[in-house]
């Protein structure tokens, strides 16, 4: 990957807005020891290896924080998106002045350990998947001010992205049911107000609440909390009239038995909200 090949995006879009807020975090008015040990003058280059098998997301994020440190840092992306990496492999380079470098190490690694994280993860629940007709889905179970990175990690894992925010997509869950007296009436609700090309998805846990929510129109079923038999039940209740999504209680050995129950979807929030972050360190070269 050469360096035109990374997305630096704009400063003032949302990454760069979250990269900004991270460095004032963490740098505030300097960092007292790369000044300290480190003479303005000198260059280097500074290269961020992985430490254990994972699979690469946010490389360009992780590039993007030395730029906005110090615009002369030149930056090379050394593997794509999705692609696998292990124990010494480069995932990025950086030349130009090492206080910079320095300055710029902890926020560009906390970035790329957390996104590589939710890519390793994702790709080890669609393994699990393999075979299946199920394909994996992500959640709003996000790191706030950070979705559409994180979401970013899902689909370098090969995941499939859910709604990326409550203005994009209507799904009504059970408080909504709650409120509106009934998921049928929620659903009839929002099928009255959407865009006719938009999709309703309701969350149903019963019998009844199928047939309410098919009965008013929903294009789409959330299995929410169901057992493996409780699943093969709604698949056969349902016979394919729309497709069935599976979340709650998913983990990595259960998977295959959720496909086997013939949904079409599964959903998996620990994707983003419990993804270990994965080992990658930077190494100072020609200091």
């Amino acid at each position: 990957m050469s360096p035109r090949a990374l997305d630096l995006g704009r400063p003032d879009d949302a990454v760069g807005r979250l990269i900004r807020l991270a460095l004032e975090e963490d740098v505030g008015p300097g960092d007292l020891t790369a000044n300290a040990c480190v003479p303005a003058e000198a260059r280097g280059s500074g290269l961020i290896v992985a430490r254990q098998d994972l699979v690469v997301s946010g490389v360009s994020a992780a590039a993007r924080v030395f730029l906005a440190l110090e615009p002369r840092c030149e930056v090379e992306g050394l593997l794509e998106e999705g692609d696998p990496a292990g124990p010494g492999d480069g995932v990025l380079r950086v030349r130009g002045p090492l206080r910079a470098i320095l300055t710029g190490e902890r926020t560009a690694l906390n970035l790329l350990m957390r996104l590589c994280g939710i890519a390793t993860l994702t790709r080890a629940h669609v393994r699990a998947l393999s075979g299946t007709k199920t394909r994996l889905l992500d959640t709003r179970k996000t790191s706030p001010g950070m979705r559409a990175l994180e979401k970013a990690a899902v689909r370098a894992g090969g995941g499939v992205n859910h709604r990326g925010a409550l203005f994009d997509g209507i799904l009504v869950k059970d408080n909504h049911a709650a409120c509106a007296g009934g998921v049928g009436e929620a659903v009839r609700r929002a099928k009255g107000s959407a865009h006719p090309l938009l999709r309703v998805e309701a969350e149903v846990s019963t019998p009844e609440q199928i047939e309410g929510a098919l009965a008013a129109g929903a294009d789409m079923l959330l299995l929410d909390n169901l057992g493996d038999e409780e699943l093969r039940r709604a698949v056969q209740q349902v016979r394919g009239r729309v497709p069935l999504e599976a979340s709650g209680g998913m983990t990595l050995d259960r998977l295959p038995r959720v496909a086997a129950a013939g949904v079409d979807y599964v959903s998996v929030g620990a994707l983003t909200h419990s993804a270990p972050a994965a080992d990658l360190s930077l190494l100072v070269e020609g200091a």
